[in-house]
Order: C-alpha cells, then structure tokens, then sequence
C-alpha cells in the first residue's frame, strides 16, 4: 500500500479575511490531489479556514491540539490529536509533514518556519507580502502568490522525496 503525502499547513490563528480565503482555497487544492491536510487544528485562522476547504472537498485533515480540549478543534477535523504540549506541538507538526506549507502568521508560524528549515524539511512559502526573514540561502524554500503554481511546487517536491 502506498502511503499518502501529508502536507503540513501553517499559519496564523488570527488573520485577515483574505489569508483565510487563501487558506480555503489551498485546503481544496491539497485534497483535491489526495493529500492529508496536517495543521494546528484549532478552529481559528489558516487552521480552520484550510481545514473547512479540505473537507469540503472530502479530505482527511489531522489537527495536532496544543491542548486537551476538543471544544476549541475545528469540527472540520477528521483525526484531531491532542497532545497537552501548547506551542511544542509545532514539533509535531513539522515533523509530521513530508512539505510545509507556511502562510501569513505571526510567532507561531515563524517557529514552525524556522523548525522546517532546521529539520531540511521543504517548506513553500504562500500568500507573504514579504517574507518574515531572509530565505535566500534556504534551497528547500519556494514562494509563492498562486495556489495552482504551488501545487505544482508541491508535486515537485513530493516526487523529489521518492
């Protein structure tokens, strides 16, 4: 049986309309390729957005709780994992994911940007007006503004870890 991607999202709990728009998009992208959806699962921000967009196009989302506490996860969950650990979930998080996928955050997300880049996971960049800080030495690092272009990134860098 050959195993699914899983495609880490993350960003923040509390955005504009316009991230979180983003973010629903992106959710039915990655499931309409047939990916698992990972985020920070709560039902606030880019987690809930990207969760709502997957499921409306009949994902599985895994949401990795920073608490114990299932009355803040998103409903939109199909597999929410509570872990009790607050922000080291990002830990979790990251590790799970084969690609990360980072939208407009604030320290969270630039946590879990820099836990990408220090596990050599590969990690696109989606939505930044600029980028939160230097990148340009990372060569497992992509930005971009399209959700068709970053799938194909996506595709790209799935194939690369075969």
């Amino acid at each position: 049986m050959k195993r699914i991607p899983i495609i880490g999202v993350m960003g923040g709990g509390q955005v504009p309309s316009d991230t979180e728009k983003l973010a629903h998009e992106l959710g039915r992208a990655l499931a309409g390729n047939g990916w698992i959806v990972l985020n920070g699962g709560r039902n606030a921000g880019v987690m809930a957005a990207v969760s709502a967009g997957a499921a409306s196009a009949g994902g599985m989302i895994v949401g990795i709780l920073p608490d114990q506490d299932l009355s803040r996860a998103s409903p939109h969950l199909t597999i929410p994992i509570r872990t009790g650990l607050g922000d080291g979930r990002n830990v979790l998080n990251i590790l799970s994911s084969d690609v990360v996928v980072a939208l407009p955050g604030s320290a969270g997300t630039l946590s879990e940007i820099a836990l990408a880049l220090k596990h050599g996971k590969p990690l696109l960049m989606l939505g930044w007006e600029s980028l939160p800080i230097d990148l340009s030495e990372a060569d497992t690092v992509d930005s971009f503004q399209s959700i068709p272009l970053a799938i194909d990134r996506i595709r790209e860098m799935l194939a690369a870890l075969e």
